[in-house]
């Protein structure tokens, strides 16, 4: 592939799609998890997070089965929900972490003054946990921005490549040579994004890895 083509061709809607799909899901979860009493609970919990045991790689053909069953393979779409999956463990325990941070006489109290559950969980609940929805937004992009074996896999049309794959492609000549020039370029270019997030989101990011970490 043209480098000129690689560049027109690049497209980050797989990781913005990962971490809107990761947060709306994890904060969900993790508030359900928090805050609600249902048989199972522990249990559930337990296998949610049970699930960052299992290797990536040992799962990759029962994945590509599932999506073309569902016609997903070779589209940004599944190739988000394979994303969603594996960061949902991470971020359900962040969060479920970061609301059991918060006093439930926050909630009471708004309950007294006529605000509705679902009002307190988006007025209130939402804005004291936004660390923990930052961090869990920090690593949903960075592990889809950087990821490369299940895009590798799961993805042949050359106008869905992600970053990591068209690197790949627009840096092997012939005969297996490599354009190191190009290599380390794009990594280069690929890298800003990650580091600009990274330092305007820093404060916050340490903050919700530590939200629940120490309960009194």
């Amino acid at each position: 592939m043209p480098i000129k083509q690689a560049k027109e061709d690049r497209q980050p809607s797989e990781a913005l799609g990962t971490v809107i799909g990761t947060i709306l899901l994890s904060t969900l979860a993790g508030y359900g998890f928090s805050r609600f009493q249902f048989p199972g609970k522990d249990i559930l919990f337990i296998a949610i997070l049970a699930t960052l045991m299992i290797p990536f790689q040992s799962i990759l053909i029962p994945l590509a089965l599932v999506l073309r069953t569902l016609h997903l393979q070779n589209t940004l779409f599944g190739l988000i929900l394979v994303y969603i999956t594996f960061q949902l463990p991470f971020g359900v325990f962040v969060m479920r972490n970061a609301f059991d941070s918060v006093p439930k006489e926050l909630e009471e109290a708004g309950l007294i003054d006529g605000c509705t559950p679902w009002n307190i969980f988006y007025r209130v609940m939402l804005s004291i946990v936004t660390p923990g929805i930052i961090t869990v937004s920090l690593f949903a992009f960075f592990n889809a921005w950087n990821e490369f074996l299940a895009a590798l896999i799961f993805m042949t049309d050359s106008s869905k490549f992600t970053i990591p794959v068209m690197l790949l492609t627009a840096a092997s000549g012939q005969y297996g040579s490599i354009n190191w020039g190009v290599v380390q370029s794009g990594v280069t270019v690929s890298m800003l994004p990650c580091l600009i997030l990274f330092l305007l989101l820093q404060r916050y990011y340490v903050s919700g890895l530590a939200a629940g970490a120490v309960k009194a």
